[in-house]
Order: C-alpha cells, then sequence, then structure tokens
C-alpha cells in the first residue's frame, strides 16, 4: 500500500510554502570601459592603438592589453625609435599612464620627441581611383591583370587602413607640445640612475634586467593596474616601453659575443615581463637591435617569447636606397609573430609584401607593389624568351636532314 502523503486534506493556507526556483539568468560579464581602448572582433581582447593606424591594421585591430610587441630595430635606430615614440604618444593622447625604460637616452629626452597630435584629423583618406580614358575599351583595361594574386585587390589603394577609425594621427614635423605631455603621468627607469652591482648568486637574469623588472613591478602594484586587486572606482591602462633592450649597454652581451656568457638573460626577463603583463591592465613593446644578435636560434627564442613581433630594414646604407623600384619608400617591415589568443588560429595579416616610409608629417605602412610587380613582369619575360627558343630549335630539327630521313 502507498504511503499517504503529507498535505493531503489540509486546507490551502496550512501547506507550507513553496520554495522558488533557483534559477537565475546568466548575463553577459561588460567590458571595462576604458578610454583610448575597445574590444577586438575577433576574440574579445581589449585592444589599444599603437598609435600607427596602419600598424593596428595588420595587428588585427590594435595591440590586446597584457601583451608584448617586438620591435626588431632598424640598422640606426631611426623608425624603430619612431614607433616607440608614436605608441608613447599614443598614451598621452588617451590621457594613459606611462613607463618609459631605457640605457642609452634619459627617457625624459625620449618623451620631448613625441610628435604632435593632429586632434582635427579626419577619418581615413578614402581610395582615389585613377580616371578612366572615355576612348579605352573595357576589354583592354580587363586584360591587363598581371596575376591572379593581384586580381582581387584595390585597384589604387596601397594604404592599409581598416574600415572603422581607432587610434589618432601624429605630426611627426612637429613635437607635442609641453602642457600636453606634462599633464600625463609617466614613470622613468634610466639605467644610469640605478646603479647595480654584481651579484655572487648565478641568477640566469642580469642585474639591470632585474632591477628594471622590479620597478615596473612596483608601478603595476602601487598605481592599481593588478586585476587581481580590489578594483578602484576608475581602471586606466599603463602603457610600458622599452628601449633598446639586449644592447651592450644593458650590460648584456648578445651583440657583443657569438657565444654570450648572459644567453638566457633577455629570455628570463620576457619570461618575467609576460607573467607581469598578463595579470595586469598594461601593454608593453620592446625593442630590441637583432642585427646585432649573431645566433639566430636564440633571436628566434626571443621572438617566440612575445605575442608580436615585427622587423623593421631600412634601405640606409644598402643597394636599395639607389634602386629605382624602392625609391618611394624608407623601408620594408616583416611580421614575424601575430597574437593567438582566445582563438584556435591567430588571424595572419592579409598582405605580405609591406614596406614602410616617412612623409613629411607622417609615417605609414604600406602594400610594396613595385618590386612584385617587376619580378612577375621579368619572370614571363624570361619564360617567354626560353619558350621561343626552344620551338627555334624544334623548328631547325623538323626541317633537318635528319629529320627528313627518320621519317
Amino acid at each position: 500500500m502507498a504511503a499517504p502523503m503529507d498535505g493531503v486534506g489540509k486546507h490551502p493556507a496550512e501547506l507550507p510554502p513553496v520554495n522558488s526556483t533557483s534559477f537565475q539568468k546568466k548575463t553577459r560579464s561588460r567590458l571595462i570601459s576604458i578610454p583610448g581602448t575597445r574590444p577586438s572582433v575577433q576574440n574579445g581582447q581589449l585592444l589599444v592603438s599603437t598609435g600607427v593606424t596602419s600598424l593596428d591594421y595588420l595587428l588585427g585591430g590594435g595591440l590586446a592589453v597584457g601583451t608584448v610587441l617586438l620591435i626588431e630595430e632598424d640598422r640606426y635606430d631611426s623608425y624603430s625609435r619612431m614607433i616607440l615614440k608614436y605608441f608613447l604618444a599614443e598614451g598621452v593622447v588617451c590621457q594613459h599612464k606611462l613607463f618609459v625604460a631605457s640605457a642609452q637616452d634619459n627617457p625624459e629626452d625620449i618623451l620631448q620627441e613625441l610628435p604632435s597630435p593632429i586632434l582635427d584629423d579626419v577619418a581615413i583618406p578614402k581610395v582615389v581611383e585613377q580616371p578612366r580614358l572615355p576612348c579605352e575599351p573595357q576589354d583592354r583595361l580587363d586584360a591587363m591583370k598581371i596575376a591572379w594574386r593581384y586580381q582581387n585587390l584595390p585597384k589604387v589603394q596601397s594604404a592599409l587602413a581598416s574600415s572603422s577609425r581607432f587610434g589618432h594621427y601624429y605630426d611627426v614635423s612637429k613635437t607635442m607640445e609641453p602642457e600636453i605631455r606634462q599633464a600625463a603621468k609617466c614613470h622613468r627607469f634610466y639605467l644610469p640612475d640605478h646603479p647595480t652591482q654584481s651579484s655572487n648568486t648565478h641568477s640566469p637574469m642580469l642585474e639591470s634586467y632585474s632591477a628594471l623588472l622590479k620597478s615596473l613591478e612596483e608601478v603595476i602594484h602601487r598605481e592599481g593596474f593588478d586585476v587581481v586587486a580590489p578594483m578602484p572606482k576608475s581602471r586606466n591602462i599603463l602603457r610600458v616601453g622599452l628601449h633598446s633592450l639586449g644592447s651592450a649597454l644593458w650590460g648584456d652581451d648578445l651583440s657583443c659575443h657569438d657565444n654570450p656568457r648572459h644567453r638566457h638573460a633577455l629570455t628570463t626577463f620576457l619570461y618575467g615581463l609576460r607573467a607581469l603583463l598578463r595579470s595586469s591592465l598594461s601593454v608593453a613593446v620592446v625593442t630590441v637591435p637583432s642585427h646585432l644578435i649573431q645566433d639566430r636560434a636564440l633571436m628566434g627564442s626571443i621572438t617566440r617569447l612575445c605575442d608580436n613581433a615585427i622587423a623593421l630594414e631600412s634601405f640606409k646604407g644598402s643597394e636599395r636606397e639607389t634602386n629605382p623600384l624602392y625609391k618611394d619608400y624608407h623601408g620594408l617591415l616583416h611580421v614575424h609573430q601575430v597574437p593567438h589568443l582566445n582563438s584556435l588560429a591567430n588571424q595572419l595579416p592579409d598582405h605580405k609584401d609591406l614596406a614602410f616610409k616617412l612623409k613629411r608629417k607622417q609615417f605609414s605602412i604600406e602594400v610594396c607593389w613595385k618590386p612584385c610587380i617587376f619580378m612577375i613582369l621579368f619572370n614571363l619575360k624570361r619564360y617567354s624568351q626560353t619558350f621561343l627558343c626552344v620551338k627555334d630549335k624544334f623548328a631547325n630539327i623538323i626541317h633537318s636532314d635528319e629529320w627528313t630521313c627518320l621519317a
């Protein structure tokens, strides 16, 4: 027989109250709203601008917060230093806090060279198409497709730009006004002001790198950039600019010997830097004189320890400086590493033939068309000449007496 049920035959008022369900609708976590940032459409990461809109386009929309951008310096450290100043100038305009470290130049001198922002600048320039002659037939225009690689590309647009505006434009012919520069809070680390002593412990990290990492860690914890700390009312971004790491001025011998004694000093520092940035609202740009490092395997390890890596190849002092094919550019840009955060596959840039040029007022990265088209035309001409030679030889064999006898 079934057991009697409680509440049967009782008045509704005497029944015990029914517990309400514990189901709660899950809502999306709101992203942190910080001036000068925006979420990535690919992986939802918080992005900041490098100050160079074309470089933002190559990196997937900007630099993700908590990542490291490695810039392999050009031979004279002219254009890599320019990108670093763009990065810091963007932080000043967006009211971000800065951390600048250098062993060669005083960080104050670097800040005084920041380019002036164009606050009333317009959006991305429009694509200017070449005017078509009315007497030019359409079939001739269609026949001018040189290679399948360039069929679906814009006709004239060579500058890299995204569809949505992010970042600001700057005038490199002028320096930033002192009032704007001094309004930003900047932390400086000048190695000669931090004398280091050689320790007896066999630490893989140099004392200079250890002091730099300790100073950066103190700023992150003291200023509230650590994400594990209690969240203040207003959050901000810390932009870290580290100039010419791996040079002899930092006490590193990577660029002095084929078999350096401090072989793992810089890689150990990058391990600590990445761990520090991953748990903070910080983003770093590091420049390294890679042309002085003889060990290419070690340079590959340094590249893989960074989230983004680009290399600048300047034409100064090379044969390409006088080559008419490269007269419109000042150097080539190579993308060695792209980030793959919160995604199964990284986003590769659309173009691999990239060049940069420094105009009178602006630094820009563009697609390098002329050398590629010239090589295609050169190969076509060479193959056509080879085909004609083979055709002539075959015709001579056909009309020879030996061929007649064999027939």
